[in-house]
């Protein structure tokens, strides 16, 4: 059993509390390591050590912040296979989704390499006699991020490369379930040449998670997660004067017209439903085909594809899907698939029989299931199940599928399948949902654009990198100047009106 430890101020530092949790290999189902879990002590001294950090990184130049994030960047490129074996050791995820991950990952880092354009201020000459005016965004000071066990690479990285580009220090809270990943990458900031304290990780539960937002010095949190979780994560940090942004969950849909093109619509579908698992908040876990006959096509050519799913652990490279990440989530997803065939949906393929393979039997493994005949009143339509489920709801008409849609609480992500110009931008622009593909099946931005849902999917007013993250890291200041030449020196009472 190995001990993990916390990154603080460029080193690794042995967790204080005496607690620890477990971290298990999903595949095996084996605990491998132990995570500390931080007390609230712990979090105030690792924020403490960001915040004396914080005023020499404010003040590099955000070229010279730029260029470390650059080296960044290279060291990510050489290091990804061994991330990757980090993330798959402890999430369970195939190596090749892991890699996925942490090239999505690398392209924030991309992006926040551009800082010094995107700090760029705005400057009005004359706006009144002889008075100048110019804006210029600053960085917070401390700001945190609380991330998920789905994403331990590529999620810290929607947040720390733009914060830290920003001129904010960074207290990383990652999932206790696979910290491995998160601590190598710290190691990775130090090496790039990231100052003692501006990036920190902590371990740590519900503890660790409320010193966070109860510290005053912490000043904006950024977290992805459930959406009860996120609802709170928000009302307490915004109780406490800070910024939050936090992105809840999904429940995806993917409507197929009947003019799609199937086989382009089923290939979407597999990937989109069953790639790691399903354990993403842009999974697409439900498809709503308009009309019966495209919805028997569908299911038709979907039995053999997902029947067909070669599952298994990460080191065989030719597995489509691993495990689940804990014991208690694949109880979660199997009652899931219960109750949606007590409540009168079909279980057209049923992945709760499936077989581990050989040395794996004790994995946290479950088939693909493929549900048929869901309406909105069944649980599985209504909450987020994040396992390899697919539920088809079939909707009569164009109409009723968007309808379908509208009234879910949540407006993460949704797809359309179409070759018709003319519906596919009417449902583009009509659709309350916050990422919206056409004939994409999974239509996460790139980092450049910005990335956010809608309704109970986020919390906040500033979606996730791209312009809005630089946004979120940073407040605006606004300066008017004017010099004594040709001043008056007489007060003046009135208000100024600059003319």
């Amino acid at each position: 059993m190995t001990d993990l430890s916390h990154y603080v101020a460029g080193a690794q530092v042995p967790g204080k509390s005496g607690r620890f949790a477990d971290v298990f290999n999903p595949a095996t189902g084996a605990a491998e390591k132990r995570v500390p879990l931080a007390t609230t002590a712990e979090v105030d001294a690792v924020v403490a050590v960001a915040k004396a950090a914080w005023p020499a990184w404010a003040k590099t130049p955000p070229l010279r912040r730029a260029r470390i994030l650059d080296k960044f960047k290279f060291l990510l490129i050489e290091n990804a296979d061994r991330i990757a074996e980090l993330i798959s050791a402890e999430h369970g995820k195939t190596h090749d989704d892991a890699l996925g991950e942490v090239t999505r990952g690398l392209e924030v880092v991309e992006f926040a390499v551009g800082i010094p354009h995107l700090l760029k201020g705005e400057v009005t000459e004359n706006v009144g006699t002889n008075v100048d005016s110019h804006s210029l965004r600053q960085p917070l000071g401390v700001v945190a991020g609380i991330t998920p066990f789905n994403f331990p690479c590529m999620v810290p990285m929607w947040m720390f490369p733009v914060a830290l580009a920003c001129g904010n220090c960074f207290v990383l809270k990652p999932s206790e379930r696979d910290p491995s990943a998160p601590l190598f990458i710290a190691g990775l900031l130090t090496q790039a040449g990231v100052p003692d304290g501006v990036f920190n990780v902590v371990n740590g539960d519900k503890e660790a998670v409320d010193a966070l937002l109860d510290n005053p010095d912490v000043k904006a949190v950024s977290f992805v997660g459930s959406t009860p979780i996120a609802r709170y994560i928000y009302a307490r940090g915004t109780a406490n004067g800070k910024r939050v942004q936090a992105l809840g969950g999904a429940k995806n849909h993917a409507i197929i017209m009947p003019d799609a093109d199937i086989d382009m619509a089923v290939g979407a579908l597999m990937g989109a439903a069953y790639g790691s698992a399903g354990e993403r908040c842009m999974a697409i876990s439900v498809a709503v085909p308009v009309g019966e006959e495209t919805a028997n096509r569908l299911i038709e050519k979907l039995i053999p594809k997902i029947e067909a799913l070669k599952i298994g652990p990460a080191s065989d490279r030719a597995s489509d899907m691993g495990p689940l990440v804990t014991a208690q989530h694949l109880a979660k997803v199997r009652g899931y698939v219960d109750a949606g065939e007590k409540e009168g949906a079909k279980v057209v393929v049923d992945g709760r029989g499936f077989k581990a393979p050989q040395g794996y039997e004790n994995g946290y493994f479950i088939g693909g299931t493929l549900l048929d005949d869901v309406t909105p009143d069944m649980t599985v339509w209504k909450e987020e199940i994040f396992g390899p489920v697919l539920s088809v709801v079939r909707a009569r008409n164009y109409d009723e599928a968007v309808d379908l849609v509208g009234q879910h609480e949540y407006g993460n992500g949704v797809a359309v399948f179409t070759r018709d110009g003319d519906a596919a931008r009417a449902f583009a622009h009509d659709i309350e949902v916050g990422m919206v593909g056409v004939n994409v099946p999974i239509p996460v931005p790139m980092a450049f654009h910005s990335f956010g849902g809608w309704k109970a999917s986020l919390f906040g007013d500033h979606h996730m990198h791209g312009p809005e993250g630089v946004r979120f890291y940073t407040r605006l200041k606004t300066i008017t100047t004017r010099w004594p030449t040709g001043m008056r020196a007489e007060a003046e009472f009135v208000m100024p009106t600059m003319g």
